[in-house]
């Protein structure tokens, strides 16, 4: 695969991500009452704060949710297109799960990726950016919602985010093509997380007395 078709290609898994996250945000908005502008807000927020929070601090400036407004566009159409489709899916709490496990997968390696691809096989560097990318949006979220975020309380959140970077940096160190393993990093992470949904797999808890 040529450097041309695969950044393509990360731009536009970027942007599903992007969409799935915004959703999320959307549905949250909804859910505690907002109006149309709070729903399109939390939509933003929610579709691009990880990833504008790495660019920051890894000093991409501007971030790319900035110098690219497709980032934004999509944020507003999710917000809008779920404003007049929530009737139809107030009933299927699942369908944010599915699309908070996709984003998860998505910006963890897209994340990491933009990392690599500055500071090569730095693993720290890899991992903080996945991560951050992956769970920023989706904190700021649930703070403006006044809930807990679901990261520090729902199954395998981060660690299914952690396990996909792990794969992919390792595959990379076995010289996988960077493709190969940015698809399969993506598959993991989400994949991991949908089934740790589904069997309610969760960490160690302290005991209460």
């Amino acid at each position: 695969m040529s450097d041309t078709t695969f950044t393509f290609l990360i731009h536009a898994i970027d942007l599903f991500g992007t969409m799935a996250f915004a959703v999320t945000g959307a549905f949250k908005a909804i859910e505690h009452k907002s109006d149309i502008v709070g729903i399109i807000i939390l939509s933003i927020i929610t579709g691009v704060a990880g990833g504008t929070i790495r660019d920051v601090i890894i000093g991409r400036l501007p971030p790319n949710s900035i110098a690219d407004p497709s980032y934004v566009g999509i944020c507003v159409a999710s917000g809008v297109a779920l404003f007049f489709l929530y009737p139809h899916l107030q009933k299927h709490w699942n369908v944010f799960l599915k699309f908070d496990a996709i984003g998860i997968g998505v910006f963890s390696i897209t994340g990491a990726t933009f990392a690599y691809n500055i500071f090569g096989l730095n693993f720290l560097a890899i991992a903080f950016a996945g991560i951050l990318t992956a769970v920023g949006g989706g904190i700021l979220r649930d703070v403006f919602v006044n809930e807990v975020p679901i990261v520090f309380v729902k199954e395998l959140y981060v660690t299914a985010s952690f396990v996909g970077i792990v794969f992919f940096y390792f595959l990379l160190v076995l010289q996988a093509p960077l493709y190969a393993a940015s698809i399969a990093g993506i598959l993991v992470t989400t994949i991991l997380r949908l089934v740790a949904m589904k069997y309610n797999w969760n960490l160690p808890r302290a005991r209460e007395r």
